[in-house]
């Protein structure tokens, strides 16, 4: 047996979750690899809605769809995740059954503009409240800078309180490597 690597453990609790046809979102489009498999996954009768602060994830996560031909699978926000339930069309809210969130800076963009733990609490909250039951929200987590330390002790001390009634948390880590890798934190709906 070979121990799942992180990035693909989380994407297989996507695809476990997330059917052709279904809403899903991701919270963070970096690049746009996540956006991508999103869209794959959910076919030409699902939707992806994507967000980010940032117009370069924007232009790259759209470039990278239309190399695909998946751009009409997605609706992308020049916007911060906690503008969920403003931007999601209320046909779509409690069809969502997958969210990925890759916290941090954006790969090869401005190290200075990150991810903030208020703003990824409050669209965690929102997500639960319109997901449909057992829908999966993947977070990954870089605390290799200081600002991802920050967001990874406020994030894990809000989620290790949450209502077991209302959610199953995982925590899938690796805790023998140097650099601070990153982790997975699932929540799974009820």
């Amino acid at each position: 047996m070979k121990l799942e690597r992180i990035l693909p453990f989380g994407r297989d609790l996507l695809k476990k979750a997330v059917s052709p046809g279904d809403i899903v979102i991701d919270a963070t489009l970096g690049n746009g690899h996540d956006t991508l498999y999103l869209a794959q996954l959910v076919g030409p009768a699902g939707r992806v809605y994507g967000f980010d602060i940032q117009e370069e994830a924007i232009l790259s996560t759209k470039g990278r769809l239309a190399e695909h031909d998946l751009l009409d699978r997605a609706t992308l926000f020049h916007q911060g995740h906690e503008m969920i339930t403003q931007c999601i069309p209320p046909i779509h809210q409690n069809r969502i059954t997958g969210a990925v969130f890759n916290l941090g800076y954006l790969p090869g963009g401005d190290k200075d503009i990150v991810t903030r733990p208020d703003t990824t609490i409050s669209a965690i909250d929102q997500l639960l409240d319109i997901m449909a039951p057992e829908g999966i929200i993947v977070l990954v987590i870089y605390h290799g800078h200081p600002e991802g330390a920050v967001e990874r002790d406020y994030l894990l001390r809000y989620l290790r309180t949450f209502d077991q009634n209302k959610a199953h948390i995982l925590q899938y880590q690796f805790i023998n490597q140097v650099n601070h890798p990153p982790f997975i934190v699932a929540i799974e709906k009820r």
